[in-house]
């Protein structure tokens, strides 16, 4: 299989922690948004990452490629059988990649992204509205969500890849979770982002 997109991107992590996950090999290739190679193009005609190709079938988005692998490869399990667990996992994927993305990784794009790789200055009023307005409820959300080690059930699974994956890019921005103010988020993003399938997935930001 080969996974097509940079390792800074939480979506392209999504997908590589959860093959080391199921053990599953991959080839990666970390390709920016709308790289004009002719291969990724051809998994991913909006030039969106990640893509996949795997054995001739093309697929891209983060969600569908993690539901091809739960079909694909299916134990272990990262997509709960109970109907309510399952329905909470599939709600923090989506709560993830919908709510959570949009505002956590302002903090990123404004201090490492714009300065380092655009060469654009970095608005820091948008920094602070992201930290003190617009991430609080959220994390205010997650703290009460938050009773153990999983969001979803007994067992690590979407849930956990989605919600946590963003936090990297938030800690490489010099942001943290404030443990004095949301202990259980702070300790839960700690916990989940040492997972040896995370750090394995970390280690493609090198590339």
């Amino acid at each position: 299989m080969i996974v097509y997109g940079t390792g800074y991107s939480p979506y392209v992590r999504k997908v590589l922690v959860s093959l080391v996950e199921k053990g599953v090999s991959y080839e990666h290739k970390p390709l920016m948004f709308h790289d004009p190679d002719r291969d990724f193009q051809a998994c991913s005609p909006l030039g969106k990452i990640p893509a996949i190709e795997d054995d001739g079938f093309h697929l891209a988005d983060s969600s569908a490629i993690l539901w091809y692998l739960e079909r694909k490869h299916p134990s272990p399990t990262l997509v709960p059988t109970d109907p309510k667990v399952l329905g909470r996992a599939v709600w923090f994927d989506k709560f993830g990649d919908t709510e959570l993305f949009g505002k956590l990784i302002v903090p990123f794009v404004e201090r490492v992204l714009k300065p380092n790789m655009k060469k654009q200055p970095t608005d820091e009023a948008a920094v602070t509205k992201a930290l003190d307005t617009d991430l609080p409820p959220l994390f205010d959300y997650l703290e009460g969500e938050i009773s153990g080690p999983y969001l979803a059930g007994d067992a690590f699974s979407i849930a956990d890849i989605s919600i946590a994956t963003g936090f990297y890019n938030f800690h490489l921005a010099q942001a943290q979770v404030d443990s004095g103010r949301w202990p259980k988020l702070a300790a839960y993003v700690e916990a989940t982002l040492a997972r040896p399938s995370f750090q394995t997935a970390l280690e493609a930001r090198k590339g």
